[in-house]
């Protein structure tokens, strides 16, 4: 199993390392929210379950106002408490009625890159650049590489580039990816103002 280095924080990098759920929803919840927090986030929800790995299963089962507490907190597990509730609660559905519960059959035997990357789009709460990053995230540090995974996961899949979480192992990569995403942020935000100056 990888050594993972994304959450800054022992317990919840533990748990990511040897929990592909964990880490699916980590991913899930890395979303208007700080990466590291995000990710610490399955290990903050698997402490208040009681359990010491996440069970698809028991998300899917789980009452949802039960649920929707254990992310409030304090703390929150993430800023959106309620709504990643739910997205949590759909991924885990998901992941019974099509995986059998696992998450890491998401992506075990797939053929290749882009298979993986259509599986990935497939679940619930996970958009194109989402999937890309994960995809990217599982090659470069979970040793899942089939056949065109870097073609498919496109810019993130790029040996030694720091866009995202795939590129995370120390807390000094983390401020890298936290700086090229201010800066492709930033050149965004001026793009927008240009166009608006020539309308």
């Amino acid at each position: 199993m990888p050594t993972l280095r994304i959450a800054q924080d022992d317990a919840a990098d533990e748990l990511l390392s040897r929990d592909p759920l964990a880490l699916l929803i980590g991913m899930l919840l890395d979303q208007q929210f700080p990466m590291e927090r995000a990710f610490a986030g399955p290990r903050l929800l698997a402490d208040r379950l009681g359990v010491e790995t996440l069970s698809a299963v028991q998300l899917a089962e789980c009452d949802p106002e039960v649920l929707q507490r254990h992310f409030a907190g304090p703390p929150a597990v993430h800023r959106y408490p309620g709504s990643m509730a739910g997205r949590t609660q759909e991924l885990a559905r998901a992941l019974v009625e099509r995986y059998d519960g696992r998450a890491d059959a998401v992506w075990a035997d797939v053929p290749d890159g882009a298979t993986l990357l259509r599986r990935l789009r497939e679940l619930p709460g996970f958009g194109a650049q989402k999937a890309a990053i994960f995809l990217a995230l599982l090659g470069k540090q979970c040793g899942v590489t089939p056949p065109g995974w870097r073609e498919a996961a496109g810019d993130y899949g790029q040996e030694g580039s720091r866009r995202s979480v795939a590129d995370i192992t120390d807390p000094a990569s983390l401020a890298e990816v936290r700086s090229t995403k201010q800066a492709a942020k930033q050149a965004a935000k001026e793009a927008r103002a240009a166009r608006a100056g020539t309308d």
